[in-house]
């Protein structure tokens, strides 16, 4: 640099410490007098301007949401590359927001994903906050809209003319109805992905206004429809979606089987993904499911219209499928026939969660035999599910890395044949058998160092149940405790007023979703064995 070494080591002794106000710390660098501190100086020079902001913004992007706030505190400089460089930007809309939009875009002028977030209990932003907010971010191609109840459809109007490179819309608890949504459909024709949670602003019966395509009918690939009133006014959208892929039908009411067969006939080639939730659907939906050949991922959740006759159907047609998700109810209309169907049709089969279902070995063994692939398996509240079916998992199942049991009656002697089977298992996960004691869980871990052994234990059972309860009492009380463990500190400061039953009502609807989040988190390593065509 030119300068010898007693002047540098005379530089370094010069780094002064005047002030840690975070005030003062936005000042300018050469205001000398109220400087935080002057970064490693060697006469007036700051070594820190030779870093590029480019190469500012990159550093900044590697650090988390806290750290970036702390460095845009040290200089203007920096306060102002930081702002710059954010493009994420999630905001707590209410109504007193519209006064300060100009302020916070002003800073963060190149924001492309922005959360607009209210509590229900307070008044959320208005049309005027969204159209300044969208004159501001005309760049923006995600929004996400939650409890935003005081939006209509003039205002979602007026922000899709400003924003039409829209390309991710999830609004959910929202006011605006028909209209608002079919003025973004209108306008952005980039839109991909959709996602829509009780929107309340639909007319519900046969008044309803249709939606959709419009212009991003022929962009859209991704649509997911969930608690709706009248979801099926999203018709005209979902037929008109020609290049639709994923198909996502959570909780929305209304007789589904005649509207699927118009989309299998309108949009079958390019649907490799459907999810059907607690939908009212038949084995007619299912046949007209099948029509979709390249099919890879089914979700069949709480549907029990659905039978063996249907999955039949499904597995004959849909001969790709890669993930089988069926959560039966406990109603046994999916049983062996329709597994040893799926297991005959569907040799790429790698995951597949069993929810309620009671397979057997005679389709446990099918489907270990045909499916050289199936690396992630979950049986869940299968009665069926004991020490010889889990024998046969370890003796048939070479290629399976993943394995979760729960509420089977399985005991110690089914753990220790996974000791001498499986050879490619990774994780084994049991929860809720009582019958597996932790002595055999600390065995299988110590025969099988490589493999991850997650043993939940379960409580002693209630003295006072009877043999007839079948273990009521004891689910009743686990999924209390599963909700204590998803609350966490939240409900258990806020529950020392609440009844009993309010508890066990909490814990039974917090619990039925425990298995399907737990699942999700371990197929997120699939992508390292196959990738997703989607």
């Amino acid at each position: 640099m030119g300068q010898s070494a007693s002047t540098f080591a005379g530089a370094h002794n010069r780094i002064k410490f005047r002030s840690s106000s975070p005030i003062s710390s936005m000042k300018d660098s050469d205001d000398s007098d109220d400087a935080v501190i002057d970064v490693f100086e060697v006469g007036d020079f700051d070594y820190t301007n030779y870093i590029p902001d480019e190469c500012l913004a990159c550093i900044f992007q590697s650090l988390s949401s806290g750290d970036r706030k702390s460095c845009s505190l040290v200089c203007r400089r920096w306060l102002r590359v930081e702002g710059q460089s954010r493009h994420r930007l999630s905001l707590n809309a209410q109504s007193d927001l519209v006064t300060v939009v100009p302020l916070i875009f002003s800073r963060f002028d190149s924001v492309t994903k922005l959360a607009l977030k209210c509590d229900r209990r307070s008044t959320s932003i208005g049309d005027e906050a969204l159209v300044l907010i969208s004159l501001r971010c005309r760049n923006l191609t995600r929004l996400k809209l939650r409890s935003c109840r005081e939006l209509t459809d003039a205002g979602m109007e007026a922000f899709a003319k400003n924003c039409k490179g829209l390309k991710k819309l999830s609004c959910g608890s929202c006011a605006f109805g028909a209209k608002g949504m079919n003025a973004v459909l209108n306008n952005c024709s980039a839109l991909e992905e959709l996602s829509v949670k009780r929107l309340r602003g639909i007319t519900d019966g046969a008044s309803a206004e249709p939606i959709g395509p419009g212009v991003a009918g022929g962009s859209l690939r991704v649509i997911c429809l969930k608690e709706l009133y009248n979801g099926q006014c999203f018709g005209p959208l979902i037929i008109g979606s020609k290049n639709l892929r994923t198909l996502k039908l959570f909780r929305c009411s209304g007789d589904w089987d005649k509207l699927l067969e118009v989309i299998a006939e309108q949009v079958s080639c390019g649907l490799v993904e459907v999810h059907l939730e607690r939908l009212q659907v038949s084995d007619t939906g299912l046949a007209a499911i099948s029509k979709c050949l390249n099919l890879e991922i089914l979700h069949l959740v709480k549907t029990p219209e659905c039978t063996n006759i249907g999955l039949k159907t499904v597995a004959e047609h849909c001969k790709l499928l890669r993930k089988l998700h069926i959560d039966g109810w406990k109603t046994n209309r999916i049983s062996d026939e329709g597994l040893i169907a799926v297991a005959k049709h569907c040799p790429n089969l790698q995951e597949l969660v069993l929810i309620g279902v009671n397979p057997t070995c005679a389709s446990l063994e099918k489907l270990a035999t045909n499916c050289l692939n199936l690396e992630r398996l979950a049986l869940c509240g299968s009665e069926t599910v004991g020490d010889p079916e889990l024998s046969c998992i370890a003796a048939k199942c070479n290629a399976l890395r993943k394995l979760c049991i729960k509420s089977c009656p399985v005991s110690d002697q089914g753990m220790e044949a996974l000791a001498g089977g499986c050879p490619n298992l990774v994780k084994v996960k049991v929860k809720k058998c009582r019958l597996v004691t932790s002595e055999s869980a600390d065995w299988l871990r110590t025969t099988r160092g490589s493999v991850a052994v997650n043993l939940d234990a379960t409580e002693p059972e209630n003295p006072d149940a009877s043999a007839s309860d079948g273990g009521v009492p004891e689910v009743g009380s686990e999924n209390r405790q599963v909700a204590a463990q998803v609350g966490g500190a939240n409900i258990a400061s806020s529950s020392t007023g609440r009844s009993n039953s309010f508890k066990a009502r909490l814990g039974l609807t917090t619990g039925r979703h425990l298995v399907a989040c737990t699942f999700r988190r371990w197929s997120s390593f699939g992508g390292s064995s196959s990738s997703r065509n989607t």
